[in-house]
C-alpha cells in the first residue's frame, strides 16, 4: 500500500475539450522570446537549461530586392501568428551574400535593418530564427542566386549549355567558379566572412536569433568527382578550414551566436561528410556549432524536377535510412546538435520518412517551403491539408530534463513521450498539442509528474513530482 499511494499521487489524467479551436495562437499561448538558445553538448537549450525541440519552415527569398514584408513572399506578423498557432517555433529565414554586400566591401545597412525587423516580428510570437546564407547555383550568371557577380572572376563559357537546376552543377564553368571560391583566389571567402560578421553584429542583441548558417548546399567544384562513391575527405578538409575561418570571423562580432555547418551538396546524393574526422574533431566542440543537414529523396526530387515517374518514391525509405545513418555518424564524432534545415515533398509518405526518423532521435527540422499568404494576392493556409496533418504535430517544445523516447502517430494523433527530469530546472516541460488532430478534444495522462496547464490549453505544461521518468500520453478524449 505504501508503494501504491505515491504512484497514484504521481499520476494525473486530464481531458481538455477543444471544439472549433482556430489555427491561430491564443494570447496566453504565445510569449516573446527573451533569451537566445545555446549549444550544450548534443542539445539546444534555453536559458533555464531545458532541451529544446524546434519544428518550423523555410522562408527564403532568392530574388532582389529581398526581404520586404507585405510583398506576398516574406513572412509578416500575420504569418508569424499563423505559424505559431500551428506549433511552429522556428523559421529558417534566407539571407543572401549579394544582398548583404551588393558591392565589394560595402554592406547594405538597410537590408540588415529589414532582416532584423523580420526577426523581431517572429520573436514576438516565440519563433526562433535561423539566418540562412542561401545560394543555389552560385549566382545569377548561371541562373542561380547567392554570390554577387563581383565575388568570382569565372563566367559561363561561350556557347556552354545550361540545363538548369539541379544539373547546372555539372557545368564546367560553374565547377571552375566554385574551385575559385574554395581557393579564395579573389577573396570571396574573406568578403563573405565580413558580410556574415556584419549580419551577426546587427542582430547580436536579438534573442530570437537561433544562429547563422554559413552556406546553403555548397558545391565542391572541380573536386566533385572525388566525392563519389564514399565522400571526399581531401576536399572536406579544405571545406572545414573555410567553415572554421568564417566561424572565427563571426566570433569577432558575436562570441556566442550558434553557427550552423552544412555538408557539401553531394550529401544530397547520399555521400557522407568527412568533416570533424580526426584530427579535426576537437576544433568543433568548443565553437557553438550545430550540424545542419538536408533530407531529400533523389527519386522524389527527380519526379518533381525531371518528370520521372512518381512511383519511384517507393525507394525513398532506403535513401532516408542512409542519410540519417550519415547524420548519426557526424553527430557521434562531433558531439554537436543536429537540425534538418531542409526537407519537403508533396507526398505525405515522403514527409513521414523524415518526420518519424527525426522524432525518434529528438531532432528538429525546417520544412521547405512556406511563402507568406498575406499580401497582394492572399492565399489559403497550406497546413490545412494532408501535408499539414504530417507537419503539425504534438511535440515537446521545451523539456525540463533529458528526452528518452517520443512517438507521434500522424493518423490518430496518439502521442507518447518519456523524459528523465532534472530537478535543477525551474521551469516546466511544455508540449504543444496539435490543432490538426483531436476534433472532439484531447486527453492527457501523466505519470511521474503532474499536469499544470488549464484544460484544453494549446500548450500542455508538466512538472515532475520526483526523479523517476515522466511519461506523458496525449490522445483523443
Amino acid at each position: 500500500m505504501r508503494r501504491l499511494i505515491p504512484t497514484l499521487l504521481a499520476m494525473t489524467t486530464a481531458v481538455g475539450l477543444l471544439s472549433g479551436v482556430p489555427g491561430h495562437a491564443e494570447s496566453e499561448d504565445t510569449s516573446e522570446i527573451q533569451s537566445g538558445l545555446r549549444v550544450a553538448g548534443r542539445w539546444l537549450v534555453d536559458e533555464h537549461g531545458r532541451r529544446m525541440l524546434l519544428h518550423g519552415v523555410n522562408n527564403v527569398d532568392k530574388t532582389a530586392p529581398y526581404v520586404r514584408p507585405g510583398d506576398g513572399f516574406t513572412v509578416t506578423a500575420r504569418d508569424a501568428e499563423l505559424l505559431a498557432g500551428h506549433g511552429f517555433n522556428t523559421v529558417r529565414l534566407g539571407v543572401s551574400f549579394d544582398a548583404l554586400m551588393p558591392r565589394r566591401g560595402d554592406v547594405d545597412e538597410a537590408y540588415l535593418d529589414r532582416v532584423a525587423g523580420v526577426v523581431d516580428t517572429l520573436g514576438e510570437q516565440g519563433i526562433h530564427v535561423l539566418l540562412d546564407n542561401h545560394q543555389d547555383g552560385l549566382g545569377p550568371d548561371w541562373g542561380g542566386n547567392g554570390f554577387p557577380d563581383w565575388a568570382v572572376e569565372t563566367e559561363p563559357f561561350p556557347g556552354e549549355p545550361n540545363p538548369g537546376f539541379p544539373l547546372y552543377y555539372l557545368m564546367p564553368s560553374m565547377n571552375k567558379a566554385w574551385s575559385e571560391v574554395w581557393s579564395n583566389s579573389d577573396g570571396a571567402i574573406d568578403y563573405l566572412g565580413d558580410a556574415l560578421a556584419a549580419l551577426a553584429e546587427r542582430v547580436s542583441d536579438e534573442p530570437a536569433v537561433l544562429g547563422i548558417e554559413l552556406l546553403n548546399e555548397p558545391w565542391p567544384g572541380a573536386a566533385f568527382p572525388s566525392c563519389f562513391p564514399a565522400g571526399c575527405p581531401a576536399f572536406d578538409r579544405r571545406y572545414q578550414e573555410v567553415h572554421e575561418k568564417l566561424t572565427a570571423r563571426i566570433r569577432r562580432a558575436d562570441p556566442d551566436v550558434p553557427v550552423f555547418w552544412e555538408p557539401n551538396a553531394t550529401w544530397n546524393q547520399l555521400m557522407p561528410t568527412h568533416m570533424a574526422e580526426p584530427p579535426l574533431t576537437p576544433r568543433i566542440a568548443a565553437e557553438q556549432v550545430v550540424f545542419s543537414f538536408h533530407d531529400y529523396c533523389i527519386a522524389s526530387q527527380a519526379a518533381i524536377y525531371l518528370g520521372l515517374p512518381e512511383q519511384l518514391v517507393g525507394v525513398c525509405s532506403a535513401q532516408h535510412d542512409t542519410t540519417w545513418k550519415n547524420a548519426d555518424s557526424f553527430v557521434e564524432r562531433a558531439n554537436v546538435p543536429a537540425l534538418v534545415t531542409e526537407f519537403g515533398d508533396s507526398d505525405p509518405r515522403v514527409l513521414a520518412n523524415t518526420l518519424d526518423r527525426a522524432d525518434s532521435r529528438f531532432v528538429g527540422w525546417h520544412y521547405w517551403h512556406y511563402t507568406s499568404i498575406f499580401g497582394p494576392d492572399p492565399g489559403d493556409d497550406p497546413f490545412r491539408s494532408e501535408i499539414g496533418d504530417q507537419l503539425v504535430r504534438t511535440y515537446p517544445q521545451a523539456t525540463a530534463g533529458t528526452p528518452e523516447s517520443m512517438r507521434f502517430d500522424a493518423t490518430t494523433g496518439e502521442f507518447e513521450y518519456t523524459y528523465r527530469p532534472d530537478p535543477t530546472i525551474p521551469k516546466p516541460t511544455e508540449i504543444y498539442v496539435s490543432d490538426r488532430h483531436y476534433e472532439s478534444g484531447y486527453s492527457v495522462t501523466v505519470r511521474g509528474g503532474r499536469l499544470t496547464s488549464e484544460p484544453g490549453a494549446r500548450t500542455v505544461t508538466v512538472e515532475a513530482t520526483g526523479t523517476e521518468t515522466v511519461r506523458v500520453r496525449i490522445g483523443d478524449s
